[in-house]
């Protein structure tokens, strides 16, 4: 059925019950309670493999760093860290301590930042073996600087964007924050060179949730970004940022990394590089479900509200990015009848709403429900909004055997 468009292996209706992994989760609720954030660490490791094979089909070197800032959750990164088969993107001092602090080596560690002040330069001077890209002329200065003889990256911004909204693009044709614009990339140059600081890599990111759709305007990016890689010569390194996507509704076509990968493929060839990347929703977005309890059905003006327990303070992608998710009751009645509906959070402000004219079969007050697609950016952007920080975070780790 459509209204159960998310199901896959690893996420679906097992006699009635709603499993993840080899959890059953209404059988993890009567001991967890809600909210909780429940992650399959299995489904964590598939994904991160598909990105390696499909760029090892296309025999295109290449290094996968996690972005951090997507989950912090302990046991997930401890559970990458022994998996060994990435390391860490951060964007920020404590980020990069932390990584050191699970036990990933400072070379397992890129650290790409915007508004550096000299406090986050210190830190990075007694860790010289991060890999650092900076993304203005300002912290260029002040890092070489601070670390002669350092080699760096710079990030670029190629004015062109690709992404699930609009809003969720990181350069394009609206001015933004980030990176060095071609206007000023040569002084960027000129500046490293005075200060004897060797560019070996460039780095871009130019959006978040981009599907096998936008891959047309992602090659035209990287057409883009070949003018920047003919002007530095020592840059033997493309960082490619993250921004991944997964189907976040039915109509959704995903992410065909085989086509993603030729695509990065045919242009690393022509200009040269070994290439990274730093999915972070990707990874852990379609691994983690929300556990939350139905508290309130109610017509209102003739639409269907179905308040639960949480709110976007503790899972914001619907309420500040319009990013939606899927709903599943933990257990499937069928023959409960499907209504259109708005799924509305425990937080007094109007954008705490996870879902409007959702289709699914209608709960009643004491019901379970998974919001599905939710294990990025939500532990790791919550807050105490109304005091109602508190939640849940649980692992399902693969058999040892």
């Amino acid at each position: 059925m459509t209204i159960h468009w998310w199901a896959r292996e690893g996420l679906d209706y097992r006699e009635g019950e709603l499993h993840l992994g080899r959890q059953n989760l209404a059988d993890l609720v009567k001991s967890a309670g809600t909210p909780t954030f429940v992650y399959d660490a299995a489904r964590v490791a598939q994904n991160l493999e598909r990105i390696h094979t499909a760029l090892d089909n296309h025999a295109v070197a290449h290094q996968i760093f996690f972005a951090l800032k997507a989950n912090r959750y302990l046991p997930l990164l401890t559970f990458l860290k022994l998996n060994d088969r990435c390391g860490l993107d951060v964007c920020s001092p404590n980020e990069l301590r932390l990584g050191r602090q699970i036990g990933f080596r400072e070379a397992q560690i890129v650290y790409t930042n915007t508004s550096v002040s000299n406090e986050d330069i210190e830190c990075l001077a007694v860790h010289p073996r991060v890999h650092v890209n900076v993304d203005s002329l300002s912290s260029l200065r002040r890092l070489a600087t601070r670390c002669p003889g350092r080699s760096l990256g710079l990030r670029i911004n190629p004015q062109m964007g690709v992404a699930y909204h609009d809003h969720l693009t990181y350069a394009g044709d609206k001015i933004t924050k980030f990176g060095i614009y071609a206007d000023r990339f040569v002084e960027a140059l000129e500046l490293a060179g005075e200060l004897g600081t060797p560019i070996n890599t460039l780095h871009f990111h130019v959006g978040s949730g981009y599907m096998t759709p936008d891959l047309a305007e992602f090659d035209r990016v990287l057409s883009r970004v070949h003018e920047f890689v003919a002007q530095c010569p020592t840059a033997n390194t493309l960082d490619i940022g993250g921004g991944l996507g997964v189907p976040l509704k039915p109509e959704d076509e995903g992410l065909d990394l085989d086509q993603w990968a030729a695509v990065i493929a045919r242009h690393a060839r022509e200009m040269g590089v070994r290439l990274q990347i730093e999915p972070g929703d990707y990874l852990v977005k379609d691994a983690g479900v929300l556990l939350v309890e139905v508290n309130t059905v109610e017509a209102k003006q003739g639409t269907l509200f179905v308040g639960v327990n949480a709110g976007f303070n503790i899972q914001n992608s619907y309420a500040y990015y319009d990013m939606p998710y899927g709903f599943a009751p933990l257990r499937h009645d069928p023959a409960a009848p499907v209504v259109q509906l708005s799924i509305a959070g425990n937080i007094n402000e109007a954008i705490d709403v996870f879902g409007k004219e959702i289709e699914m079969h209608r709960p009643v007050e004491g019901d379970y429900l998974a919001i599905v697609n939710a294990g990025g950016y939500g532990s790791s952007m919550s807050s105490n909004h109304c005091m109602r920080g508190e939640f849940s975070e649980y692992i399902l780790l693969p058999d040892a055997g």
